[in-house]
């Protein structure tokens, strides 16, 4: 019942956030409109050294305009533009961005309309220009009153794993800042939510050491590293730092987050989801993304096109680990698969989709390459709520064992019929108090003759409604207790002692079953309760003075602090 509950509560959240996601405008274009105007390329493979652009283009049946730039493979190209127009804007300077690529050397040749040439030359780090944020290479134009006709790079050492040359587009330098105000708004976004989302997690796994919060903080993190390296923010930082380093770190970090995510998942869930077998694929798929990224990491450059079909090939593999856990999750009854399978929708089929497109399925797209940012960002949102449900229900769980604790303690140590202290519970509260005690026994008189009369079920109704009596006879903080039949016992400090006839007046006007009269007698001594000792000697004098008071006509206290002098 409590599970059906849960997977409703579950189904209304998630709801709620897809109907806030829907009732949220839809972006315009405009709003995310990518930065100037596509440009098309043709390829052609270099033929030795000492060739110039214009010797290469005096020769257009070299270049190859339709065919996919991966299939030439590794080496040394030219990529040249059709035939150009564009005009110079003393107001607005040309700026021209391509994508950063893992290449040696790239050099830039503008041909202009009057016939000279505008060279960028390969700078640091084998990236021409400046890294702009989404790891864009953008070259900055000088004023210049001639069109430039024709844009020729040659790019030396490219591993072509996308392409020699892609995502080249024109544009102007506003364009230019409002498509980077995009980038960082996008990035900054991501960065700030991760930060926030690793302090959170930190704090609450020390208050609460589970394993899937520095599963998910090690997820988080490594998303915060790849998100400075794939926006280009980490080459500013490191402007020492190779493009190709900053390429192996994406790499890694991305591998890093997935393995993170599935160790996320194998903690995250309760334990009836993953058996044997399915814990076991867990592991072996990290180990297989882990060792993907390492690949990418460590081989040297000749190898680097053999890493990066593995690493994608590895990555293929996160939906076969996924759709089992949700599988499980759904006949294990899972609490929390509503939220899980939401929170990984988009990141395991953009994933799938990256690993298909690295696999050579599809072209080159800037947002499909930035892709892991937004879903990854949706999956710490919810994967972050999906954490708080749980501890919200792990805190039910905590607070019911708590209650159920506390009642089970109390049920041990009270009397089931009169619900006062049974004597076990008692002696452990009485013996060790300090100071001088009062010690009553109290014992109902002719209780034989009560059960004979009313049956035993009166009998238990008159032991209720003593028990009652005493408890509201007595001052605060002293302790009462049915020792066993109809004997009861008294404790209170010394300072607070309970005169003996005034407590057999109230016994006296408690209404019995019936109306029939019952009474009790008593048996008071005090002294000392500091050890099991002076229990004994305390308990002997008042079980003598209560049977003294027995023989002398029922219904009276006896006193026998005489006794205990003379113990």
């Amino acid at each position: 019942m409590a599970c059906r509950v849960s997977n409703n509560i579950t189904r209304i959240l998630v709801l709620g956030i897809a109907a806030l996601m829907a009732l949220m405008p839809a972006p315009a274009k405009a709003q995310i409109k990518p930065f100037g105007k596509p440009l098309a390329t043709c390829v052609a493979r270099a033929q030795g050294q000492g060739e110039t652009p214009r010797q290469v283009l005096a020769n257009p049946a070299r270049f190859s305009c339709a065919a996919d730039q991966t299939l030439f493979g590794p080496g040394d190209f030219w990529v040249a533009t059709p035939r150009l127009n564009l005009v110079f804007d003393t107001g607005d300077p040309l700026r021209v961005r391509i994508a950063s690529l893992w290449q040696h050397r790239m050099t830039l040749y503008a041909l202009h309309a009057d016939g000279t040439t505008t060279i960028f030359p390969p700078g640091r780090n084998a990236l021409a220009g400046t890294l702009k944020l989404g790891a864009m290479v953008e070259y900055a134009f000088p004023v210049h009153m001639a069109p430039v006709t024709r844009l020729v790079w040659h790019v030396e050492g490219s591993q072509n794993l996308r392409g020699v040359v892609i995502g080249a587009r024109a544009g102007t330098a506003a364009e230019g800042v409002r498509a980077d105000l995009t980038m960082a708004t996008i990035y900054s976004a991501f960065s700030g939510l991760c930060i926030a989302l690793l302090v959170y997690n930190l704090a609450l796994w020390g208050a609460l050491r589970h394993r899937f919060q520095l599963a998910y903080c090690a997820m988080v993190a490594a998303l915060l590293v790849y998100t400075m390296s794939s926006s280009g923010v980490l080459a500013w930082h490191l402007p020492d730092l190779a493009n190709a380093d900053r390429l192996r770190t994406n790499y890694g970090t991305l591998a890093i987050a997935a393995a993170a995510a599935l160790y996320f998942a194998r903690t995250f869930f309760e334990p009836r989801v993953f058996g044997r077998n399915l814990g076991l694929l867990i592991r072996v798929i990290g180990f297989v993304v882990l060792g993907g990224g390492a690949a990418m990491v460590l081989a040297p450059d000749r190898w680097i096109p053999l890493a990066d079909r593995l690493y994608a090939i590895a990555f293929l593999t996160v939906p076969l680990a996924v759709l089992p856990v949700l599988w499980s999750a759904w006949v294990a009854r899972s609490r929390y698969l509503w939220l899980f399978a939401v929170a990984w929708a988009a990141p395991a089929y953009m994933a799938f989709v990256r690993a298909l497109h690295s696999l050579g399925w599809g072209s080159w797209s800037f947002w499909l390459d930035n892709s892991t940012i937004i879903a990854m960002t949706a999956e710490a949102l919810l994967s972050s709520l999906a954490i708080a449900y749980r501890i919200r229900l792990l805190s039910l769980e905590r607070d019911l064992a708590i209650a159920q604790e506390t009642e089970s303690r109390k049920l041990a140590q009270t009397d089931d019929l009169t619900g006062l202290l049974n004597r076990r519970a008692f002696l452990l509260e009485a013996i060790g108090r300090s100071g001088r005690q009062q010690l009553i026994l109290a014992d109902l008189d002719h209780f034989k003759r009560v059960n004979d009369t009313l049956g035993h079920d009166g009998g238990d109704e008159v032991l209720r409604v003593f028990a009652r009596s005493l408890r509201l006879a007595v001052p605060i903080g002293a302790l009462v207790a049915r020792f066993g039949g109809e004997e009861f016992a008294i404790v209170v400090n010394g300072d607070s002692q309970i005169d003996p006839n005034a407590l057999l007046a109230t016994l006296r006007t408690a209404r019995m079953p019936f109306d029939l009269r019952v009474t009790a007698s008593l048996g008071v001594c005090t002294g000392p309760l500091a050890t099991e000792q002076d229990w004994k000697r305390m308990y002997q004098c008042a079980d003598r003075a209560l049977f003294e008071a027995k023989a002398h006509g029922r219904d009276r206290a006896r006193h026998g602090e005489r006794l205990v002098t003379a113990g």
